[in-house]
């Protein structure tokens, strides 16, 4: 599946809560599904800048298929929801697609206008640090 295919899938997911507090529990349980991260992984050069809750992020690049993986865990319910969603998104693709990716599902769920500003500020670091490895992994 293309990004956006994975994308115009969630924006469908989340269409059929019209409560955010249903939104919210289904961020929550997207995070309940992400495998912990090893704790060899739980370091401070993983830790995301900018993110008021503590979250770890690594990517591993598979040079031959030319995809990036993320793996990634956070300290908070709902912060590990929103990085469960990112990593759905962009893991499993090419460092030009991901750096290419116009993310476009984050308004369409109204999830930039639901979150407090710390969460949002985390949100755009660990967009930032993904498309960073992106662009580290682009040849």
């Amino acid at each position: 599946m293309t990004i956006n295919e994975i994308q115009d899938e969630v924006i469908e997911e989340f269409a059929g809560l019209d409560d955010w507090m249903d939104r919210y529990q289904l961020l929550i349980d997207l995070g309940g599904d992400v495998e912990p991260l090893p704790n060899e992984y739980k370091t401070e050069s993983n830790l995301i800048d900018g993110c008021q809750s503590r979250v770890w992020l690594q990517a591993d690049y598979d040079k031959a298929a030319d995809i990036i993986t993320f793996r990634a865990e956070s300290d908070a319910l709902i912060v590990k929801g929103i990085v469960a969603l990112l990593i759905r998104v962009l893991s499993g693709h090419s460092p030009k697609d991901i750096m290419d990716a116009d993310l476009y599902f984050i308004e369409k769920i109204g999830l930039r206008e639901h979150l407090s500003p710390t969460r949002s500020n985390g949100l755009l670091a660990m967009l930032k640090q993904m498309k960073a490895y992106a662009v580290a992994y682009n040849s």
